[in-house]
C-alpha cells in the first residue's frame, strides 16, 4: 500500500497534542497536523527524522500532516488516521493469519445495545456461514524494555470497546481486538499496565470471555507501508 508523495524534515516540537514544527529539507519551518491523540512515548524527540504529506485542500487551516517518524530504527506510522485502512486493506489481501477468507469487509459499523452509547466498531467481517466477526483496531508504537506496548496514555474509551467487544462474544459474535503494530521494533507485545491498569484487567478479561487478541506488525517500506508478521502477546 504506497503513502502520497512524502517530504523529509526534522521535528522540532511537539504541543497542543495536535501540533508539530517541523523544519523542512530546504530550511524552512512548518506547523503540521499531527494526527495522534496519544502521548507519542517513545515516538518522538527534538531533531528525529519525519516525513510530512501535503494536502492542497484550501479549507484546511494547515497544509501539512505528520505521518511518519524515524527513532534510529525505521519508520513509525504515527498517522492514526491512515491504519484502519492499511489492515483493511491487508485483510483483503488474507494476509493477516486468522483473520483470512472473509468475502466482505464494512468499515465504521454500528453496535447499539441499550446497556452502552451509540457505538461502532473498526470493522465487520463476513461471509456465509460463519458468524460476523467484529474487528477493533489500536495503533500500537509505544516501545518500551524491548517490547511493543499498549496504551501510551490511559485510555476510557479503549476499555470501553474492551467491553462492547465482549458483549458481542457473549452474543454470537467473532470479537477481535487488533493491535496494528507500527514500528521496526519489538517481538513481544505487552499491555502498560503501569500507565493503565485498568486496561490490562479489561483486556484480561476480554481473553477470558471469548475475545481474540491479535498484534500484528505494519512494516514500512521507502514509499508506503506492507504486510509484517503476528508479535507474541503476553497478558502477564
Amino acid at each position: 500500500m504506497k503513502f502520497p508523495a512524502l517530504t523529509e524534515g526534522k521535528i522540532i516540537s511537539r504541543y497542543k497534542r495536535f501540533l508539530a514544527d517541523v523544519e523542512l529539507h530546504n530550511g524552512n519551518t512548518v506547523t503540521a497536523h499531527c494526527p495522534n491523540t496519544g502521548s507519542m512515548q517513545s515516538c518522538w524527540e527534538q531533531g528525529a527524522p519525519v516525513q510530512l504529506s501535503a494536502s492542497d485542500n484550501p479549507k484546511r487551516k494547515l497544509q501539512w500532516t505528520l505521518e511518519r517518524i524515524d527513532m534510529g530504527a525505521g519508520w513509525i506510522g504515527i498517522n492514526t488516521n491512515r491504519v484502519n485502512a492499511i489492515i483493511s486493506v491487508f485483510i483483503n489481501e488474507n494476509a493477516i493469519p486468522g483473520l483470512e477468507g472473509y468475502s466482505n469487509l464494512k468499515r465504521e459499523p454500528a453496535y447499539n445495545v441499550d446497556s452502552f452509547d451509540r457505538s461502532r466498531f473498526d470493522i465487520l467481517l463476513s461471509e456465509p456461514k460463519r458468524e460476523p466477526c467484529f474487528v477493533e483496531i489500536k495503533n500500537t508504537t509505544l516501545y518500551r524494555n524491548h517490547e511493543i506496548q499498549f496504551p501510551d496514555a490511559k485510555t476510557t474509551r479503549g476499555k470501553k470497546h474492551l467491553e462492547l467487544l465482549q458483549h458481542a462474544a457473549k452474543n454470537g459474535y467473532r470479537a477481535v481486538i487488533l493491535y496494528a503494530v507500527n514500528r521496526p521494533e519489538g517481538d513481544l507485545f505487552r499491555v502498560a499496565k503501569d500507565i493503565d491498569p485498568a486496561y490490562h484487567q479489561a483486556l484480561v478479561e476480554s481473553s477470558n470471555n471469548g475475545v481474540e487478541i491479535i498484534a500484528f506488525r505494519i512494516r514500512h517500506t521507502q514509499t508506503g507501508v506492507e504486510p509484517g508478521e503476528l508479535v507474541t502477546i503476553s497478558l502477564d
